[in-house]
């Protein structure tokens, strides 16, 4: 496995494995991975013949009182697990050889990135479409890997390559969960003591909500309700949002009739937590 810190260093890997008639898989990350990651990793590693799996804290996609600075860095520790996952190449740029001093372009996705976590991020899923573009367009790969924990992340992404005519398919892999229910994040890092314990409050929320909805509930205010009644019940748990929306437009809706994506984020203590999961009527 090739540790590589600049995109000289991954297009020639890349080029060598094309020469040997390899498919290539892109998984992009921003390190501190998990099971969730490496769930990823795998389903790359069986679909292609080469992977690539980028490590790098994308400084664009957080905004200006986030947690860049503290997000968690630790890649001997993600190289350990590319490497017994079978990873071909890790690209772990820096910041500089990702964003020039005189960078000044752009890549902004203008419906499915407003509402949901655009709404308080507004700066977000330009970052986040920016350095997928750069990736996609470092490697080139035939398919790239996201988890469906980041559902408007994956929604985002469809949309800028269909519309941009990138040639690469997007695979989104189910989410992977704790013991607990909670969605498996690099930023779970933060949480301890009772923090930790009322984290797993989205995910009984999201499953009282498929209970109901089970049992013939449609209004989308009655599920938020419940929603919002489970997430109350942890001390340090603030809500962000608790929506339903149209799980192709990602526009909020009042009755379910087609498929729909239940979306959460909540802070709890300081920690931003999203989940998410599907309604099909």
């Amino acid at each position: 496995m090739i540790v590589a810190k600049t995109r000289e260093e991954t297009r020639k890997a890349v080029a060598e494995a094309r020469k040997a008639g390899k498919s290539v898989g892109l998984v992009p990350t921003m390190g501190a991975l998990h099971a969730g990651h490496v769930s990823l990793v795998k389903q790359s590693v069986a679909d292609n013949g080469f992977t690539v799996v980028s490590i790098f804290v994308n400084p664009t996609q957080f905004g200006p009182s986030e947690d860049f600075t503290k997000y968690p860095r630790q890649l001997e520790a993600d190289a350990e697990l590319c490497r017994k996952a079978g990873v071909d190449v890790i690209f772990a740029p820096a910041p500089h050889e990702m964003y020039p001093e005189d960078f000044s372009t752009y890549v902004e996705e203008t419906r499915l990135s407003k509402g949901l976590c655009g709404r308080s991020r507004p700066t977000h899923f330009r970052g986040v479409t920016t350095v997928v573009m750069k990736l996609l367009n470092i490697v080139m790969p035939d398919r790239a890997y996201f988890g469906q924990k980041d559902a408007q992340q994956a929604a985002v992404i469809k949309r800028m390559v269909r519309d941009l005519d990138v040639p690469v398919e997007i695979v989104v892999m189910p989410i992977v969960r704790e013991g607990d229910g909670l969605a498996m994040s690099s930023r779970n890092k933060y949480l301890a003591g009772d923090l930790q314990s009322e984290a797993p409050a989205l995910s009984r929320a999201l499953e009282e909500a498929k209970r109901v909805f089970a049992a013939g509930e449609r209004d989308v205010a009655a599920l938020q309700s419940v929603m919002k009644n489970v997430i109350a019940a942890a001390p340090h748990a603030k809500v962000d949002y608790v929506e339903v929306v149209d799980a192709a437009t990602l526009e909020p809706v009042k009755k379910i009739a087609r498929t729909a994506l239940v979306a959460l984020a909540v802070f709890v203590g300081d920690t931003r937590i999203i989940d998410n999961t599907v309604l099909e009527p």
